[in-house]
């Protein structure tokens, strides 16, 4: 004790010097006096620890058991003793420290005090060595380990009782075990928390007295642990014995704790399904006789609304589990309070993975467990997801949010939950039975079952993209086979799963298109097929099989009226009309190896070409416009009636979506955080956006944008629409008997457009609490969607359009083009004079000749710009602006005219008609034909009759005029030759 009181003073002498020395800092007496007593008691407690491990660890080491359960609690013993050994030596390497800081001559300060500034190592390991310790004494360790029958163990006993009276009077040797390896431990606590207090009573008011308050309470927190604990640890031990071997093999696990028993607070659960009720750490089980069922806390939801009717003084909880729901019923709200505030705090426990500090602490911990959980759980009981593994995001006791679905069977579901069901975006993988490959299904559902848009990838190289209802293709869809084996595609209405309504199926192996009715995968009633060589026929159909007469439209413009097979063979009573005129009616045979034969007449009287038959247009009265596309038309109708939610956008409005990474991308833009150049095109400000554009100006710039955005609810159904335009018309569709049927369909769609502008506009007014205007009649409503949309969404359609006017004028075109050629060979004054241009008209100043060079020989000046003002005309595709470029052209003519004359000058019908043939012929457009009955079919109905449609009837005179040209000059060489 002389050495320890030396070291004192040399302390105190050391702190006196550094205090003189810094009278600044925060450094006295009490720091160094703390120091020493703190190296007194750790002194000590090495001392004890030293004897525990030599007379009580080591022999326990050496006994090692043989029996199963033995070894398993030895393993549990070997842990016990490395946190021993770790708690020794951090008490070794910190005493150490303090004995050398004690012998130099260094300063003292708070910051010595190592259970202060190391205090969450100290924390962390006298945790884990107690939290081991009640585990050991859970499954009964020490009365396992003072039964061994090891020889090291019998000759150390007499030593080891001597060692353990220090420790305890009782005689029962585990319990002196028990005592000896917690009580040494648990004082020592006791003497930091002693220590730190008396330090803290001498402190001034500082940040140290601050640090050493908190330590205080942590120390304090840890010795309510430690207590809590050792009495869930014993709670816990006690149940092991009263329980059955049965029970005890199944539930007993050394981590796990009882926390309730309603042996000792009575509950009950509804419906008498069990006969006691045990709360542990991580599970809740109710036994019920010889049978027990265990609920993971993890996945336990408590409503203390209890919504079941009780018996008169009952209180009752609500029990939420994944797979079942129950109550328990207590007798006063006391003690439901506790059960629930004990189930809630054992729940929010196990989601955090560990145990409150101390166990039922104060700091905050006594949450509610929240609602909304991420889990991973298997469903046992029959139903839809039996034998599932679900992965996911879950709210009180369903799968809710994101999260996955894998079935033993190989099926996976990977998508969007709400109340237990698949709802929203979701990708599914079923396996095909026959063969080792998959289905993928991309599509979002709905309460458990798909609907809306999705994409799904067959196993068989098939891909559907379209919608679904119930599980099945029903609306609008296109099914597309890509293998080299009679590939197929087909476009347009399903019905409960099959093809049924109006749609069109491509045959890429016959090279040929039907474009019509079907009924359960069939083909039948009215229908066209066009083929890849250009011949076209509309028949009725019944199950795939042609039925009644029908119409065949040959390539060399022969058109067939009767019965024929699918190879096309004329059988039966039938008229065959040729192009030039002649008529051939009767009754076709085809007898084998004799070829075909008719019996009939053939009438020769009419030696012209008529157009209506060779120009003659399918379709028109069997497939309505209003009834082609339907299923496309009903989404968007459908998305406008539920009020246009933002989650249901791309379920209603996705088929602008073709690929799988396009429709992955679309989801990730729905739940992402936008950036500011998507704003405009969310829901709510797509609605707002309406109302401030309602001026016409305004609303053909909204529109424009809003059409060409893949974004926007009316750019995607222009993008739907085009499609199916697309696979109607385009490739072996380009048949001229289609014009017709093709032109009517952009025009409604024009007109469908601009009624789901109308409802949006409608939808967006109303929830802004304003009074929608009264509704346009169906002329004005038809006017507007001509003169508004109609030149919008043309562009889309315009090279499938075109190409069947093209073919449509291809003989007019063809004339045409000779007349331009003979008119081309002509110099600027031969022209002018051919085509019977006043002289005084001749814009001859233009003429600008060079060496050499006679004015009669001069070509393409005369006029030139107004004829490269009308070679814009093919530049753009929108007829109001074709219609103004004609204007222009009218106008460079007759100020060309003005300088000529030397004054304004106003054309008459006789001059303009020469002098804008004379700029068609030096234009030289191609399909001029084309162009004119484009902008005359769709122009707006309000051009007609004005400046607009006057001059485009004199475009057509000079077009007419030159093709007449060509063939007169045909006739008459016809005339000449056959003289």
């Amino acid at each position: 004790m002389d050495r320890t009181a030396l070291q004192l003073r040399t302390i105190a002498f050391n702190a006196k010097r550094c205090r003189l020395r810094h009278p600044g800092r925060k450094l006295d007496m009490c720091a160094a006096e703390a120091t020493a007593s703190l190296l007194q008691v750790e002194e000590t407690f090495s001392a004890c620890l030293a004897r525990i491990d030599a007379l009580i660890l080591k022999p326990l080491l050496q006994a090692e058991p043989s029996d199963p359960k033995g070894k398993e609690n030895f393993k549990l013993f070997l842990l016990l003793n490395d946190l021993f050994q770790a708690l020794w030596n951090l008490t070794e390497e910190n005493y150490r420290i303090l004995k050398q800081k004690c012998s130099t001559s260094e300063s003292f300060c708070i910051q010595d005090i190592y259970t202060v500034w190391k205090g969450d190592l100290f924390l962390s390991l006298y945790i884990r060595y107690f939290v081991t310790f009640a585990n050991y004494v859970v499954v009964h360790g020490f009365e396992h380990a003072t039964k061994s029958k090891s020889e090291a163990w019998k000759d150390h006993k007499a030593v080891l009782k001597q060692f353990l009276t220090d420790f305890t009077s009782e005689t029962s040797m585990s319990l002196a075990l028990y005592t000896v390896l917690h009580k040494p431990i648990r004082d020592h606590i006791e003497q930091y928390i002693l220590l730190l207090t008396k330090l803290h009573e001498v402190l001034k008011e500082g940040s140290e007295k601050t640090v050493v308050t908190s330590a205080i309470k942590e120390y304090v927190k840890l010795q309510s642990f430690i207590s809590q604990v050792l009495d869930e640890a014993c709670f816990t031990k006690s149940l092991w014995k009263s329980l059955g071997y049965k029970f005890t093999d199944m539930l007993c696990v050394p981590e796990r704790r009882l926390l309730e028993d309603s042996k000792n607070l009575p509950i009950s659960a509804s419906t008498n399904r069990s006969d006691r009720i045990l709360l542990f750490d991580d599970v809740l089980v109710l036994i019920q006789g010889n049978s027990f069922q265990s609920f993971d806390l993890k996945l336990v939801w408590v409503d203390e609304n209890c919504r079941e009717k009780s018996a008169p003084g009952m209180y009752g909880l609500r029990i939420i589990t994944p797979e079942e729901t129950f109550f328990l019923f207590a007798k006063d709200p006391q003690m439901k309070a506790v059960w629930q505030w004990k189930l809630n705090q054992a729940v929010r426990q196990a989601l955090n993975g560990k145990r409150d500090f101390p166990l039922w602490g104060k700091t905050g911990e006594g949450t509610e467990p929240p609602s909304c959980r991420f889990f991973t759980y298997v469903f046992r009981l029959e139903g839809k997801f039996k034998s599932a593994s679900y992965e996911g995001e879950w709210h009180w006791g369903k799968p809710h949010g994101k999260g996955t679905l894998k079935w033993r069977d190989g099926r996976n579901h990977v998508g969007d939950f709400k109340e237990g069901l698949e709802h929203g975006f979701g990708i599914c993988l079923v396996p095909r039975q026959s063969e080792d490959r998959y289905d993928c299904y991309k599509c979002h559902w709905y309460e458990g079952k798909m609907r809306g848009y999705g994409i799904c990838e067959y196993g068989n190289d098939m891909v559907y993209k379209g919608y679904f209802k119930d599980n099945v293709r029903q609306g609008f869809g296109i099914l597309e086979k890509f293998s080299a084996e009679h590939p197929f595609k087909y476009t347009g209405q399903w019905e409960n799963d099959k093809k049924n309504g109006y749609g069109v199926w491509e045959d890429k192996d016959r090279g040929e298109r039907y474009i019509g009715t079907w009924l359960d995968d069939h083909k039948h009633g009215q229908g066209i097929v066009v083929t890849q060589s250009g011949v076209c026929y509309q028949r009725t159909f019944h199950a795939d099989k042609m039925v009644g007469s029908g119409i065949l439209l040959l390539e060399d413009d022969s058109v067939y009226e009767g019965n024929f097979t699918e190879d096309l063979t004329f059988v039966g009573k039938g008229k065959l009309s040729f192009a030039n005129g002649f008529i051939l009616e009767g009754t076709f045979t085809n007898k084998s190896g004799q070829g075909l034969q008719m019996h009939g007449t053939l009438n020769t009287s009419n030696e012209q070409l008529d157009d209506r038959i060779t120009k003659a247009q399918l379709g028109l009265e069997e497939f309505p416009v209003e009834k082609r596309w339907k299923g496309i038309y009903d989404q968007f109708l459908e998305f406008i009636h539920s009020g246009c939610k933002e989650e249901t956008e791309e379920s209603f409005t996705g088929f602008h979506i073709q690929t799988s990474k396009e429709l992955r991308k679309s989801q990730e833009y729905l739940f992402c955080q936008r950036g500011t150049e998507d704003v405009s095109w969310k829901i709510e400000d797509i609605l707002e956006d309406l109302v401030q554009h309602q001026g016409l100006e305004s609303l053909q710039s909204y529109l424009e944008k809003a059409l060409k955005s893949s974004l926007h609810p009316l750019g995607k159904l222009l993008k739907a629409l085009a499609i199916a335009f697309q696979a109607t018309y385009s490739g072996i569709g380009a048949n001229r008997h289609l014009l017709t049927m093709a032109q009517e369909e952009v025009k409604y769609y024009a007109k469908k457009i601009w009624e789901f502008y109308q409802g949006l506009l409608h939808l967006a007014l109303e929830q802004k609490g304003q009074l929608p205007a009264k509704c346009m009649d169906e002329d004005t409503s038809d006017q507007k969607a001509c003169n508004v949309v109609l030149p919008l969404i043309l562009p889309c359609f315009y090279p499938e359009l075109f190409m069947l006017y093209m073919l449509y004028h291809e003989r007019e075109d063809d004339l045409y083009c000779q007349g331009i050629m003979d008119l081309s060979l002509f110099p600027d004054i031969k022209l002018l004079e051919f085509l019977d241009v006043q002289k005084h008209l001749w814009p001859l100043k233009d003429l600008t000749l060079t060496t050499n060079q006679r004015q009669s020989l001069i070509k393409d000046k005369c006029f030139l710009s107004a004829t490269e003002c009308l070679q814009k005309l093919i530049t753009t595709v929108d007829p109001r602006e074709k219609l103004v470029i004609l204007q222009k052209t009218y106008e460079e003519i007759e100020s060309t005219v003005s300088r000529v004359v030397d004054k304004d000058y106003k054309l008459p019908m006789d001059d303009l008609l020469p002098l804008l043939m004379y700029v068609v012929s030096r234009a030289k457009i191609q399909h001029l034909g084309a162009e004119i009955h484009l902008i005359r079919d769709l122009m707006e109905p309000t051009n007609r009759g004005g400046l607009y449609d006057f001059l485009l009837t004199a475009l057509e005179s000079c077009y007419e005029h030159i093709r007449r040209i060509r063939l007169h000059q045909r006739e008459n060489c016809h005339v000449t030759h056959s003289s």
